[in-house]
Protein backbone atom coordinates (compact mmCIF):
# COMPACT_ATOMS: atom_id res chain seq x y z
CA UNK A 1 0.00 0.00 0.00
CA UNK A 2 1.45 3.46 -0.88
CA UNK A 3 2.51 5.56 1.66
CA UNK A 4 0.43 9.24 1.33
CA UNK A 5 2.42 11.81 -0.85
CA UNK A 6 3.36 15.58 -0.10
CA UNK A 7 2.52 16.03 -4.06
CA UNK A 8 1.07 19.22 -5.39
CA UNK A 9 -1.57 17.30 -6.31
CA UNK A 10 -4.74 19.09 -6.70
CA UNK A 11 -7.72 17.13 -8.72
CA UNK A 12 -9.02 13.29 -7.39
CA UNK A 13 -11.05 11.75 -10.72
CA UNK A 14 -13.01 8.67 -9.97
CA UNK A 15 -14.61 7.45 -12.93
CA UNK A 16 -16.50 4.04 -13.52
CA UNK A 17 -14.05 2.86 -16.14
CA UNK A 18 -10.77 5.10 -16.73
CA UNK A 19 -9.36 4.50 -21.12
CA UNK A 20 -6.69 5.39 -20.93
CA UNK A 21 -4.77 5.48 -24.94
CA UNK A 22 -1.31 4.75 -23.38
CA UNK A 23 0.71 3.95 -26.33
CA UNK A 24 3.18 2.33 -23.93
CA UNK A 25 0.63 0.23 -22.04
CA UNK A 26 0.96 -3.69 -23.52
CA UNK A 27 -2.90 -3.32 -25.01
CA UNK A 28 -2.29 0.70 -26.20
CA UNK A 29 -4.77 1.52 -23.33
CA UNK A 30 -7.67 0.19 -25.57
CA UNK A 31 -8.79 -1.66 -22.05
CA UNK A 32 -10.64 0.14 -20.08
CA UNK A 33 -9.72 0.09 -16.18
CA UNK A 34 -12.38 -0.02 -13.94
CA UNK A 35 -12.32 1.53 -10.07
CA UNK A 36 -9.45 3.38 -11.07
CA UNK A 37 -8.43 7.16 -10.27
CA UNK A 38 -6.61 9.67 -12.37
CA UNK A 39 -4.82 12.34 -10.36
CA UNK A 40 -3.71 15.94 -11.65
CA UNK A 41 -1.40 18.42 -10.36
CA UNK A 42 -1.92 21.81 -11.82
CA UNK A 43 -2.28 21.17 -15.71
CA UNK A 44 -0.90 17.77 -15.89
CA UNK A 45 -1.95 14.28 -14.94
CA UNK A 46 0.05 13.22 -11.90
CA UNK A 47 -1.04 9.42 -11.46
CA UNK A 48 -2.97 6.74 -12.47
CA UNK A 49 -3.60 4.14 -9.59
CA UNK A 50 -6.58 2.03 -8.29
CA UNK A 51 -9.00 4.24 -6.28
CA UNK A 52 -8.38 2.71 -2.76
CA UNK A 53 -4.60 3.32 -3.10
CA UNK A 54 -5.37 6.43 -4.72
CA UNK A 55 -7.75 7.28 -1.00
CA UNK A 56 -4.00 6.32 0.74
CA UNK A 57 -1.83 8.38 -1.25
CA UNK A 58 -3.86 11.45 -1.85
CA UNK A 59 -6.04 11.47 1.88
CA UNK A 60 -6.05 15.63 1.24
CA UNK A 61 -8.08 15.28 -1.76
CA UNK A 62 -12.18 14.70 -2.32
CA UNK A 63 -12.75 12.24 -4.87
CA UNK A 64 -14.99 13.63 -7.67
CA UNK A 65 -16.91 10.66 -8.56
CA UNK A 66 -17.45 10.45 -12.26
CA UNK A 67 -20.38 7.99 -11.62
CA UNK A 68 -21.89 5.88 -14.89
CA UNK A 69 -19.01 7.89 -16.62
CA UNK A 70 -15.88 6.88 -18.64
CA UNK A 71 -13.14 9.04 -18.55
CA UNK A 72 -10.23 9.02 -21.84
CA UNK A 73 -8.33 11.83 -23.58
CA UNK A 74 -9.94 14.94 -24.94
CA UNK A 75 -10.74 15.04 -28.30
CA UNK A 76 -8.13 16.57 -31.67
CA UNK A 77 -10.28 18.33 -34.17
CA UNK A 78 -7.41 18.28 -36.25
CA UNK A 79 -8.80 20.78 -39.08
CA UNK A 80 -11.48 23.50 -39.49
CA UNK A 81 -12.32 26.35 -40.17
CA UNK A 82 -13.91 28.18 -37.24
CA UNK A 83 -15.18 31.77 -37.99
CA UNK A 84 -17.42 30.13 -40.82
CA UNK A 85 -19.64 28.53 -37.82
CA UNK A 86 -21.70 31.96 -38.95
CA UNK A 87 -22.46 30.28 -42.22
CA UNK A 88 -23.88 26.76 -40.77
CA UNK A 89 -26.13 25.58 -43.49
CA UNK A 90 -25.96 28.75 -45.58
CA UNK A 91 -25.74 27.17 -48.56
CA UNK A 92 -26.09 23.71 -48.37
CA UNK A 93 -26.13 20.12 -51.38
CA UNK A 94 -23.62 22.24 -53.85
CA UNK A 95 -20.39 20.79 -55.19
CA UNK A 96 -17.38 22.30 -53.59
CA UNK A 97 -16.29 25.01 -56.41
CA UNK A 98 -20.20 26.18 -56.94
CA UNK A 99 -20.45 26.42 -53.17
CA UNK A 100 -17.04 28.40 -52.98
CA UNK A 101 -17.10 30.39 -56.11
CA UNK A 102 -20.75 31.11 -55.90
CA UNK A 103 -21.70 31.32 -52.44
CA UNK A 104 -19.18 31.91 -49.88
CA UNK A 105 -16.37 33.72 -50.93
CA UNK A 106 -19.32 36.63 -51.90
CA UNK A 107 -20.32 36.12 -48.69
CA UNK A 108 -16.66 36.42 -46.90
CA UNK A 109 -16.17 38.98 -49.35
CA UNK A 110 -19.30 40.83 -47.84
CA UNK A 111 -18.74 39.79 -44.27
CA UNK A 112 -15.46 38.46 -42.86
CA UNK A 113 -14.05 41.24 -40.41
CA UNK A 114 -12.38 40.89 -36.93
CA UNK A 115 -15.69 40.67 -35.31
CA UNK A 116 -17.12 38.51 -37.80
CA UNK A 117 -14.12 35.58 -37.02
CA UNK A 118 -14.48 36.64 -33.07
CA UNK A 119 -18.04 35.68 -32.75
CA UNK A 120 -17.79 32.55 -35.18
CA UNK A 121 -14.71 31.38 -33.40
CA UNK A 122 -16.66 31.63 -30.30
CA UNK A 123 -19.50 29.85 -31.07
CA UNK A 124 -16.89 26.85 -32.43
CA UNK A 125 -15.51 26.94 -29.40
CA UNK A 126 -18.41 26.71 -27.17
CA UNK A 127 -19.43 23.92 -29.58
CA UNK A 128 -16.35 21.73 -29.19
CA UNK A 129 -16.28 22.03 -26.45
CA UNK A 130 -19.59 20.97 -25.33
CA UNK A 131 -19.07 17.74 -27.51
CA UNK A 132 -15.24 17.10 -25.37
CA UNK A 133 -12.99 18.42 -27.89
CA UNK A 134 -9.73 19.78 -26.03
CA UNK A 135 -7.30 20.87 -28.71
CA UNK A 136 -8.55 22.26 -32.44
CA UNK A 137 -6.95 23.42 -35.17
CA UNK A 138 -7.88 26.64 -37.23
CA UNK A 139 -7.06 27.37 -40.99
CA UNK A 140 -8.76 31.23 -41.38
CA UNK A 141 -8.27 34.74 -41.46
CA UNK A 142 -7.62 37.03 -38.40
CA UNK A 143 -6.16 34.03 -36.66
CA UNK A 144 -4.86 36.61 -34.01
CA UNK A 145 -8.16 37.14 -33.14
CA UNK A 146 -8.83 33.32 -33.42
CA UNK A 147 -5.77 32.80 -30.99
CA UNK A 148 -7.38 35.54 -29.20
CA UNK A 149 -10.55 33.82 -28.29
CA UNK A 150 -8.67 30.01 -27.65
CA UNK A 151 -6.80 31.55 -24.52
CA UNK A 152 -10.01 33.31 -23.23
CA UNK A 153 -12.62 30.15 -23.24
CA UNK A 154 -9.44 28.12 -22.34
CA UNK A 155 -9.16 25.42 -24.98
CA UNK A 156 -5.72 24.28 -26.70
CA UNK A 157 -5.08 25.40 -30.15
CA UNK A 158 -2.92 25.23 -33.79
CA UNK A 159 -3.58 28.75 -35.80
CA UNK A 160 -2.50 27.56 -38.85
CA UNK A 161 -1.81 31.31 -39.94
CA UNK A 162 -3.98 31.76 -43.92
CA UNK A 163 -0.95 31.87 -46.81
CA UNK A 164 -2.80 33.10 -49.67
CA UNK A 165 -1.33 34.87 -52.69
CA UNK A 166 -3.70 36.89 -53.52
CA UNK A 167 -5.21 39.84 -51.24
CA UNK A 168 -7.86 38.49 -48.57
CA UNK A 169 -9.35 40.13 -45.84
CA UNK A 170 -6.38 39.26 -43.85
CA UNK A 171 -3.27 40.07 -45.66
CA UNK A 172 -2.12 42.08 -48.74
CA UNK A 173 -0.20 39.19 -50.34
CA UNK A 174 1.42 36.19 -49.42
CA UNK A 175 5.03 38.21 -48.37
CA UNK A 176 2.60 40.40 -45.94
CA UNK A 177 0.68 36.97 -44.56
CA UNK A 178 4.70 35.35 -43.56
CA UNK A 179 5.26 38.67 -41.84
CA UNK A 180 2.32 38.38 -39.92
CA UNK A 181 2.44 35.02 -38.88
CA UNK A 182 6.47 35.41 -37.89
CA UNK A 183 5.17 38.29 -36.02
CA UNK A 184 2.07 36.33 -34.62
CA UNK A 185 4.30 33.27 -33.63
CA UNK A 186 6.51 35.43 -31.58
CA UNK A 187 4.01 36.62 -29.48
CA UNK A 188 2.46 32.92 -28.99
CA UNK A 189 5.79 30.84 -28.76
CA UNK A 190 6.05 30.40 -25.04
CA UNK A 191 2.36 29.93 -25.02
CA UNK A 192 0.88 26.71 -23.13
CA UNK A 193 -2.09 26.14 -24.80
CA UNK A 194 -2.05 27.97 -27.94
CA UNK A 195 0.61 27.19 -30.99
CA UNK A 196 1.72 28.58 -34.44
CA UNK A 197 1.68 26.99 -37.91
CA UNK A 198 2.05 27.85 -41.38
CA UNK A 199 -1.47 27.22 -43.29
CA UNK A 200 -0.60 27.65 -47.13
CA UNK A 201 -4.42 27.46 -48.73
CA UNK A 202 -3.74 24.74 -51.48
CA UNK A 203 -1.39 23.83 -54.08
CA UNK A 204 -3.99 25.84 -57.03
CA UNK A 205 -3.54 28.95 -54.80
CA UNK A 206 0.17 29.49 -53.46
CA UNK A 207 2.88 29.97 -55.98
CA UNK A 208 6.31 27.75 -55.83
CA UNK A 209 7.65 31.37 -54.81
CA UNK A 210 5.49 31.96 -51.84
CA UNK A 211 6.07 28.23 -50.97
CA UNK A 212 9.48 28.44 -51.02
CA UNK A 213 9.85 31.77 -49.02
CA UNK A 214 7.91 29.34 -46.51
CA UNK A 215 10.05 26.81 -46.51
CA UNK A 216 13.32 29.11 -45.26
CA UNK A 217 11.44 30.68 -42.62
CA UNK A 218 10.82 27.35 -41.24
CA UNK A 219 14.10 25.90 -41.70
CA UNK A 220 14.20 27.52 -38.03
CA UNK A 221 11.20 27.79 -36.64
CA UNK A 222 10.34 24.43 -37.28
CA UNK A 223 6.42 24.76 -37.04
CA UNK A 224 4.17 22.94 -38.80
CA UNK A 225 2.58 23.17 -42.21
CA UNK A 226 -1.25 22.38 -42.86
CA UNK A 227 -2.76 22.64 -46.06
CA UNK A 228 -5.37 21.44 -48.53
CA UNK A 229 -4.30 18.72 -51.00
CA UNK A 230 -5.59 16.43 -52.91
CA UNK A 231 -9.31 17.06 -51.92
CA UNK A 232 -10.69 16.63 -55.49
CA UNK A 233 -10.53 14.99 -58.58
CA UNK A 234 -10.51 18.22 -60.63
CA UNK A 235 -7.84 19.92 -58.71
CA UNK A 236 -5.68 17.00 -59.23
CA UNK A 237 -6.69 16.36 -63.01
CA UNK A 238 -6.17 19.94 -63.82
CA UNK A 239 -3.06 20.33 -61.94
CA UNK A 240 -1.28 17.34 -63.81
CA UNK A 241 -2.32 18.73 -66.72
CA UNK A 242 -0.79 22.18 -66.19
CA UNK A 243 2.73 20.72 -64.46
CA UNK A 244 3.00 17.61 -65.75
CA UNK A 245 3.28 15.99 -62.11
CA UNK A 246 0.59 16.32 -59.78
CA UNK A 247 0.13 18.88 -56.90
CA UNK A 248 1.66 16.57 -53.95
CA UNK A 249 4.69 15.43 -56.46
CA UNK A 250 4.99 19.49 -56.79
CA UNK A 251 5.43 19.78 -52.78
CA UNK A 252 7.52 17.30 -52.66
CA UNK A 253 9.80 18.46 -55.41
CA UNK A 254 10.15 22.01 -53.58
CA UNK A 255 11.02 19.91 -50.34
CA UNK A 256 7.62 21.28 -48.07
CA UNK A 257 6.60 17.15 -47.37
CA UNK A 258 8.58 16.18 -44.46
CA UNK A 259 7.42 15.45 -40.69
CA UNK A 260 5.72 18.37 -39.91
CA UNK A 261 3.95 18.23 -43.52
CA UNK A 262 -0.02 17.85 -42.59
CA UNK A 263 -1.93 16.75 -46.03
CA UNK A 264 -5.81 17.79 -45.26
CA UNK A 265 -8.60 16.10 -47.26
CA UNK A 266 -6.36 13.69 -49.70
CA UNK A 267 -9.49 12.48 -51.25
CA UNK A 268 -7.31 11.46 -54.24
CA UNK A 269 -4.23 9.41 -53.74
CA UNK A 270 -2.27 6.73 -55.95
CA UNK A 271 -0.50 4.34 -54.19
CA UNK A 272 2.71 6.29 -55.00
CA UNK A 273 0.86 9.21 -52.91
CA UNK A 274 0.66 6.87 -49.98
CA UNK A 275 4.33 5.90 -50.21
CA UNK A 276 5.32 9.26 -50.61
CA UNK A 277 4.01 10.33 -47.35
CA UNK A 278 4.65 7.65 -45.45
CA UNK A 279 8.72 7.98 -46.90
CA UNK A 280 8.71 11.70 -45.51
CA UNK A 281 6.90 10.80 -42.03
CA UNK A 282 4.03 13.51 -43.23
CA UNK A 283 0.67 13.01 -42.21
CA UNK A 284 -2.91 13.20 -43.28
CA UNK A 285 -5.82 15.01 -41.81
CA UNK A 286 -9.47 13.02 -42.89
CA UNK A 287 -12.39 14.91 -42.65
CA UNK A 288 -14.64 12.50 -43.98
CA UNK A 289 -18.68 13.87 -43.23
CA UNK A 290 -17.04 17.18 -45.17
CA UNK A 291 -16.05 15.37 -48.55
CA UNK A 292 -19.38 13.52 -48.34
CA UNK A 293 -21.71 16.50 -48.05
CA UNK A 294 -19.26 18.19 -51.11
CA UNK A 295 -18.84 14.89 -53.22
CA UNK A 296 -15.33 15.29 -53.18
CA UNK A 297 -14.13 11.71 -52.59
CA UNK A 298 -12.96 9.54 -50.47
CA UNK A 299 -9.92 9.18 -48.08
CA UNK A 300 -7.96 5.91 -48.58
CA UNK A 301 -7.35 5.81 -44.84
CA UNK A 302 -7.36 2.23 -44.15
CA UNK A 303 -4.60 1.95 -47.41
CA UNK A 304 -2.80 5.13 -45.10
CA UNK A 305 -3.09 2.93 -41.82
CA UNK A 306 -1.09 0.36 -43.64
CA UNK A 307 1.28 1.94 -45.02
CA UNK A 308 2.58 3.61 -41.60
CA UNK A 309 0.65 6.72 -41.97
CA UNK A 310 -0.19 8.65 -39.48
CA UNK A 311 -4.10 10.02 -39.87
CA UNK A 312 -5.82 12.35 -37.40
CA UNK A 313 -9.61 13.55 -37.96
CA UNK A 314 -10.83 17.15 -38.73
CA UNK A 315 -14.69 17.98 -39.12
CA UNK A 316 -13.91 20.79 -41.44
CA UNK A 317 -16.20 24.05 -41.85
CA UNK A 318 -19.39 24.04 -39.85
CA UNK A 319 -20.30 25.76 -43.38
CA UNK A 320 -19.49 22.23 -44.98
CA UNK A 321 -20.47 19.94 -42.36
CA UNK A 322 -23.00 21.16 -40.23
CA UNK A 323 -21.46 20.72 -37.28
CA UNK A 324 -18.14 20.30 -35.05
CA UNK A 325 -18.75 16.90 -33.75
CA UNK A 326 -15.45 14.53 -33.64
CA UNK A 327 -18.03 11.37 -32.20
CA UNK A 328 -20.13 11.52 -35.69
CA UNK A 329 -16.65 12.31 -37.69
CA UNK A 330 -15.69 9.07 -35.88
CA UNK A 331 -18.03 6.75 -36.76
CA UNK A 332 -18.70 8.38 -40.49
CA UNK A 333 -14.55 7.25 -40.68
CA UNK A 334 -15.17 3.83 -39.54
CA UNK A 335 -18.23 3.11 -42.06
CA UNK A 336 -16.85 4.87 -44.50
CA UNK A 337 -13.62 3.28 -44.89
CA UNK A 338 -14.92 -0.67 -44.55
CA UNK A 339 -17.32 0.84 -47.45
CA UNK A 340 -14.33 2.30 -49.80
CA UNK A 341 -12.33 -0.57 -48.83
CA UNK A 342 -14.83 -3.44 -49.21
CA UNK A 343 -13.42 -4.98 -46.04
CA UNK A 344 -15.30 -4.74 -42.83
CA UNK A 345 -12.81 -5.46 -40.75
CA UNK A 346 -11.00 -1.86 -42.08
CA UNK A 347 -10.78 0.71 -39.68
CA UNK A 348 -11.80 -1.04 -36.67
CA UNK A 349 -13.04 1.60 -33.48
CA UNK A 350 -9.75 1.60 -31.85
CA UNK A 351 -8.21 3.10 -34.46
CA UNK A 352 -10.73 5.86 -35.47
CA UNK A 353 -10.84 6.61 -31.63
CA UNK A 354 -7.39 6.86 -31.96
CA UNK A 355 -7.25 8.65 -35.12
CA UNK A 356 -9.01 11.93 -32.80
CA UNK A 357 -7.04 11.23 -29.52
CA UNK A 358 -3.82 9.69 -30.10
CA UNK A 359 -3.29 10.43 -33.54
CA UNK A 360 -4.14 13.99 -33.13
CA UNK A 361 -1.12 14.64 -30.59
CA UNK A 362 0.55 13.73 -33.10
CA UNK A 363 -0.60 15.90 -35.51
CA UNK A 364 -0.63 18.59 -32.77
CA UNK A 365 3.48 18.32 -31.49
CA UNK A 366 6.57 16.08 -32.87
CA UNK A 367 6.58 15.35 -28.96
CA UNK A 368 3.13 14.25 -28.27
CA UNK A 369 1.78 15.20 -25.06
CA UNK A 370 -1.54 15.29 -25.28
CA UNK A 371 -4.10 12.64 -26.93
CA UNK A 372 -3.31 10.05 -24.16
CA UNK A 373 -3.75 9.57 -20.12
CA UNK A 374 -0.35 9.40 -19.44
CA UNK A 375 1.87 10.57 -16.58
CA UNK A 376 3.26 14.07 -17.18
CA UNK A 377 0.95 14.03 -20.11
CA UNK A 378 -1.54 17.15 -20.54
CA UNK A 379 -4.92 16.90 -18.12
CA UNK A 380 -6.80 17.53 -21.22
CA UNK A 381 -9.64 15.21 -20.67
CA UNK A 382 -13.55 14.38 -21.42
CA UNK A 383 -16.30 11.94 -19.70
CA UNK A 384 -19.02 10.98 -20.82
CA UNK A 385 -22.07 9.57 -18.88
CA UNK A 386 -23.11 5.92 -20.52
CA UNK A 387 -26.40 5.89 -18.30
CA UNK A 388 -29.50 6.27 -21.25
CA UNK A 389 -30.74 3.10 -22.78
CA UNK A 390 -29.10 3.22 -26.56
CA UNK A 391 -25.80 2.64 -24.24
CA UNK A 392 -27.27 -0.66 -22.52
CA UNK A 393 -25.53 -3.23 -22.53
CA UNK A 394 -21.77 -2.46 -22.98
CA UNK A 395 -20.19 -5.06 -24.62
CA UNK A 396 -17.23 -3.42 -25.83
CA UNK A 397 -16.81 -0.20 -24.61
CA UNK A 398 -14.57 1.00 -27.47
CA UNK A 399 -17.28 0.09 -30.13
CA UNK A 400 -20.14 1.71 -27.98
CA UNK A 401 -18.28 5.16 -28.07
CA UNK A 402 -17.16 4.98 -31.84
CA UNK A 403 -20.45 3.78 -33.34
CA UNK A 404 -22.94 4.91 -30.80
CA UNK A 405 -24.70 8.41 -30.29
CA UNK A 406 -22.02 9.95 -28.08
CA UNK A 407 -21.91 14.09 -28.98
CA UNK A 408 -24.86 14.07 -26.00
CA UNK A 409 -23.86 11.91 -23.91
CA UNK A 410 -20.14 14.18 -23.02
CA UNK A 411 -20.64 15.47 -18.83
CA UNK A 412 -17.48 17.05 -18.31
CA UNK A 413 -13.90 18.63 -19.83
CA UNK A 414 -11.06 19.75 -18.59
CA UNK A 415 -8.56 21.48 -20.89
CA UNK A 416 -5.03 21.38 -19.04
CA UNK A 417 -6.21 20.89 -15.50
CA UNK A 418 -9.20 23.34 -15.91
CA UNK A 419 -12.57 22.39 -16.00
CA UNK A 420 -14.65 23.86 -19.05
CA UNK A 421 -17.75 21.54 -18.93
CA UNK A 422 -19.19 20.81 -15.63
CA UNK A 423 -22.72 18.30 -15.56
CA UNK A 424 -22.94 19.36 -18.96
CA UNK A 425 -22.84 22.68 -19.09
CA UNK A 426 -20.10 25.32 -20.25
CA UNK A 427 -17.99 26.61 -17.39
CA UNK A 428 -18.83 30.76 -17.37
CA UNK A 429 -20.11 31.01 -20.82
CA UNK A 430 -23.53 32.61 -21.55
CA UNK A 431 -24.92 30.77 -24.46
CA UNK A 432 -27.49 33.25 -24.16
CA UNK A 433 -24.95 35.56 -25.53
CA UNK A 434 -23.70 33.16 -28.41
CA UNK A 435 -27.24 32.70 -29.82
CA UNK A 436 -27.31 36.67 -29.97
CA UNK A 437 -24.63 37.02 -32.17
CA UNK A 438 -25.11 34.30 -34.24
CA UNK A 439 -28.72 35.49 -34.74
CA UNK A 440 -27.59 38.80 -35.78
CA UNK A 441 -24.84 38.01 -37.81
CA UNK A 442 -27.11 35.86 -39.67
CA UNK A 443 -29.46 39.05 -39.97
CA UNK A 444 -27.01 40.79 -41.95
CA UNK A 445 -25.92 37.67 -43.59
CA UNK A 446 -29.06 37.76 -44.97
CA UNK A 447 -30.19 40.95 -45.88
CA UNK A 448 -26.72 41.28 -47.43
CA UNK A 449 -28.05 38.53 -50.03
CA UNK A 450 -31.40 39.93 -50.03
CA UNK A 451 -30.22 43.57 -51.45
CA UNK A 452 -28.02 41.66 -54.00
CA UNK A 453 -30.90 39.43 -55.47
CA UNK A 454 -33.33 42.80 -55.60
CA UNK A 455 -30.76 44.89 -57.22
CA UNK A 456 -30.01 42.00 -59.63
Amino acid sequence: MPKPSNSPADQLLFPEWLLTLDTLATDSGLQPLENHALVLAGSEILDILPQKQAQVAYPHLQPQYLDNQVLLPGLHNMHGHAGMTLFRGMADDLPLMTWLEEHIWPAEGQHISEDFVRAGTRLAVAEMLLNGTTCFSDMYFFPEVVAQVAEEMGIRALICAPIIDFPNPWSSSADDALEKTQALYQQYQDNPRVKLAFGPHAPYTVSDATLQKLLDINRDLQLKVQMHVHETAFEVTQATEDNGINPLQRLDQLGLVDANFQAVHLTQATPEDIQLLADRQASVVHCPQSNLKLASGFCAVEALHQAGVSVSLGTDGAASNNDLDLWAEMQTAALLAKAVHQDAAALPATAALQMATVEGGKALSNSPFTGQLRKGFAADLCSLKLDAPDCWPIHHLTSQLVYGRMGDKVTNVWVAGQQRVKDGKLCGLDLKLLKSEATAWRNRIKETFQSQDADA
